[in-house]
């Protein structure tokens, strides 16, 4: 029944009066918003990098093709999914008690590529989003905002995505791109009924942070966070429809995410 109703919700949302909803859902275009994992894929400098090996690829003494890898990575690193045990507190919801309501819902996209790409230092402000209202009205409720910064053009190449191409503690003060202003991320908290916000770039807090105050403030509001998505360019700034699956990690503070847009 949940599933249901979730999908009338979607259908009314994006204005389908069809009778067969699975045709109207063949018929939409879907943007996927996922970078893939290889051994290109950027993370944090001091976090653990994706790795992949062979398990075995060939011809069994059956005579039959087979193929397995084995592959190694943090949670957080390439298009990844912040749980509210992130930044929040120890009794936080992890990754795997996240609702899936929560998992979907309209998309805001909010663009402030022409400020941030001028201003690597960039902090997405309330009068981005109140510019953005004032085009296509309120946010709607349970709503998936993205930021988009323009930076996810630079992806995989770290030091124009991310400010610097050194890795380890070293890295870290060399970071230098653009994220969420901790006032517009209390404003949303304060204002807005969202279900997540992401954005471009590897953080939610821009390169420079030390305190991850938006991170803090997000998480302990037990809104979800997505960084490092793709494809932001490909949508309308509304009326797609988000559903982000991040990997069901029992107690993770976060996942590796599979993020895909509707657009009718």
């Amino acid at each position: 029944m949940r599933t249901i109703i979730i999908t009338g919700l979607l259908l009314t949302a994006l204005g389908c009066t069809q009778k067969d909803p699975t045709a109207f859902l063949m018929d939409a275009r879907w943007v996927d918003l996922t970078h893939a994992f290889e051994e290109n894929t950027l993370y944090w400098p001091t976090n653990t990098p994706f790795s992949k090996d062979t398990v075995f690829y060939g011809i069994t003494d059956k005579g039959y093709f087979y193929a397995s890898f084995i592959y190694t990575a943090e949670e957080h690193g390439g298009t990844h999914f912040d749980a509210p045990l992130h930044f929040g507190h120890p009794d936080s919801p992890t990754v795997e008690q996240i609702p899936l309501q929560q998992l979907m819902g309209p998309g805001v996209v909010v663009d402030v590529s022409e400020k941030a790409l001028s201003d690597r230092d960039y902090l997405v402000s309330v009068s981005d989003f109140l510019e953005w209202e004032s085009q296509y009205g309120t946010m709607p409720d349970q709503s998936i905002i993205l930021l988009q910064t323009g930076y996810g053009q630079f992806w995989p190449d770290p030091l124009s995505y991310t400010g610097t191409d050194l890795t380890g503690e070293e890295a870290v003060a060399h970071l230098r791109f653009p994220g969420l202003d901790p006032d517009a991320a209390q404003w949303l908290v304060d204002n807005r009924k969202i279900n997540a916000i992401g954005l471009d770039t590897p953080s939610i807090d821009r390169g420079q942070s030390v305190y991850f105050k938006a991170h803090r403030i997000l998480c302990h509001a037990e809104i979800t966070i997505y960084e490092n998505v793709a494809n932001l360019d490909k949508l309308p700034d509304s009326g797609s429809f988000i559903m982000a699956l991040p990997m069901k990690i029992k107690g993770g503070s976060g996942a590796p995410l599979r993020i895909i847009a509707m657009v009718p």
